[in-house]
């Protein structure tokens, strides 16, 4: 059995009265294949349908999708970036950067994502795009896991998906576009492999939009099924920065090299140290990470230390990667105390002993 590109499921009611009433907003979350930085990748012609298509709509964008993350940090982002945006459909990217991730725990995060969006009453798209490691499944006519498990997902709430990777593999195997010009470096579509993930896009809309409109929207708000998985990541909170206890020479400041962070509780001083209070099962930092970053020993209700060893990879620069790291995500569903203390790491990588926490994100 051939796979299929497009899955409609439930129409795209909320963007179809939008555009009805002349001001639509499109949300795109993601990680570097859909960011907008570049202004190259696939969301630009998409936008560009948009306007095409509809000359007579005010469109407003708001990508929210930032390279080097997956759907863990998007669950906490989520909130921020996307639905007080009031996005009318919102387009979710995360089959490539949650493909090294255990299952369990994608499975968790992605629910949790899909979920607090739906509760919202907002369309959703969920796109599937392309890493090396997809290569054999697909030459062999299966689903990646990756993808397969975002299918159980799309299939279980009825959200349509549009399998982008799929579509340009194809038009490479009919000889209508060179590897090349798709993901030179395995991953990362050049203009004409976002162009093309951009058409397949573009052709799932049409269909829902125009040549087969369909009102029935999925379900939304307090009419979500029951999960598939009872432990998914739908409720969190982020700590403020108010609750946490300080020890040494610390600063809360404005961040201006990301728009997507607004302040970071920062310092360059081993030995500092922090403490919090929080009440859950889950507790994730996330922080402004790089070659200059520090590495950090932290412990739960006064436990044994645990000491950070993180990668590095060669194409980190000293800072700028908004890092997210999930410290507990089987804990008992009550409170708890921790304790971070910032050390060096102690490696000729660890070149710097910058700790910047962007939040702290607890899930109960």
């Amino acid at each position: 059995m051939s796979l299929e590109i497009y899955k409609h499921r439930s129409g795209l009611p909320k963007l179809m009265e939008a555009l009805k009433k002349g001001t639509v907003t499109l949300g795109f979350i993601g990680g570097s294949i859909t960011d907008a930085d570049p202004y190259k990748r696939w969301p630009e012609y998409v936008i560009g349908w948009f306007e095409k298509t509809f000359p007579n709509v005010r469109i407003y964008v708001e990508n929210a999708a930032i390279g080097a993350t997956g759907s863990d940090l998007a669950v906490f982002r989520a909130e921020r970036d996307i639905i007080n945006r009031n996005c009318d459909i919102v387009f979710v990217e995360y089959a490539v950067n949650d493909n090294d991730e255990p299952s369990e725990k994608r499975m968790r995060t992605r629910e949790g994502l899909i979920r607090k969006l739906l509760k919202e009453q907002v369309d959703l798209v969920l796109t599937y795009t392309y890493c090396q490691e997809m290569y054999e499944s697909l030459m062999k006519d299966e689903l990646p896991d990756t993808v397969k498990q975002f299918e159980e997902l799309a299939e279980h709430y009825k959200i349509g998906s549009v399998y982008m990777g799929l579509y340009a593999l194809e038009e490479v195997k009919s000889g209508m576009m060179r590897w090349e010009e798709w993901v030179p470096d395995g991953l990362h579509p050049d203009e004409r492999g976002s162009s093309v993930y951009a058409q397949s896009v573009s052709n799932f809309l049409q269909e829902e939009l125009i040549d087969k409109p369909n009102l029935n929207g999925v379900p939304f708000g307090k009419n979500l099924p029951q999960p598939i998985n009872k432990d998914n990541w739908e409720n969190t909170y982020k700590l403020p920065f108010s609750e946490i206890n300080l020890k040494g020479p610390w600063a809360v400041r404005r961040w201006r090299s990301q728009n997507m962070i607004d302040q970071v509780l920062a310092t360059a001083a081993v030995g500092a140290k922090l403490s919090f209070e929080f009440k859950g099962r889950g507790l994730s930092l996330a922080c402004d990470f790089g070659k200059t970053a520090a590495e950090f020993r932290y412990r739960l209700d006064g436990g044994e230390w645990i000491e950070t060893r993180r990668e590095r990879p060669d194409w980190v620069g000293d800072q700028g990667w908004f890092k997210i790291e999930n410290l507990y995500d089987d804990l008992e569903n009550r409170a708890h105390n921790f304790e971070l203390e910032v050390v060096h790491g102690n490696r000729a990588e660890c070149k710097g002993t910058n700790f910047r926490l962007i939040f702290v994100g607890v899930v109960q």
